[in-house]
């Protein structure tokens, strides 16, 4: 493969770093990220074919425990990620069921578990539609109409127009502003 004669800027797929590449196909800064690159990836496919034939071998007993209606607490941590000192603290309050049958021989009921991390479905909250601001003449106030009619300053009208959000609608040197929003706002002080 030739060379270009136009440097490309690319970043390195290994470490990130920015670099230009000289043909098209480049994907690595150096040497030596790509040989970096080939060793993980090797590890990445190594380790991927562990947990299949772990899989493949466990299967069984996998099925098996998860039709069990009691279980041993190293299975529930597995299960359920739940440390042990968490299995036993719910066990002494009673949130889940235990039975000690001996010395390192304490079984959990395995739908308690399940029951403590089923789901529980939270009602949406219907979103407030704010009305559509009327910005018509005679549904609106001015700053100034604002500041005279409340006896407020004009800087304070501002800034409770910002805090509170209220939309505002400017034409030529005038900021208008909805009068029923306004009205809630001063009503209530």
């Amino acid at each position: 493969m030739g060379f270009s004669k136009l440097k490309i800027p690319r970043v390195c797929e290994h470490c990130s770093k920015p670099f230009e590449a000289k043909t098209v196909m480049t994907r690595f800064c150096s040497v030596s990220c790509n040989n970096k690159e080939i060793v993980a990836r090797k590890k990445r496919e190594r380790e991927g074919l562990e947990k299949e034939t772990l899989l493949r071998n466990f299967a069984e007993k996998i099925a098996e425990v998860q039709s069990r209606e009691f279980i041993s607490i190293p299975e529930a941590t597995i299960m359920f990620g739940i440390s042990k000192d968490t299995l036993h603290r719910l066990i002494k309050r009673g949130i889940i069921t235990g039975v000690n049958l001996g010395v390192r021989l304490t079984r959990v009921k395995r739908s308690d578990l399940e029951d403590l991390f089923s789901s529980v479905e939270i009602p949406d909250k219907l979103k407030e539609v704010p009305d559509k601001p009327n910005f018509e003449v005679g549904n609106c106030y001015t700053i100034s109409e604002i500041s005279a009619k409340f006896h407020a300053d004009p800087g304070t009208v501002n800034s409770v127009i910002r805090r509170n959000k209220i939309p505002t609608k400017q034409v030529g040197s005038f900021v208008y502003v909805p009068k029923n929003l306004i009205d809630k706002i001063f009503d209530g002080k």
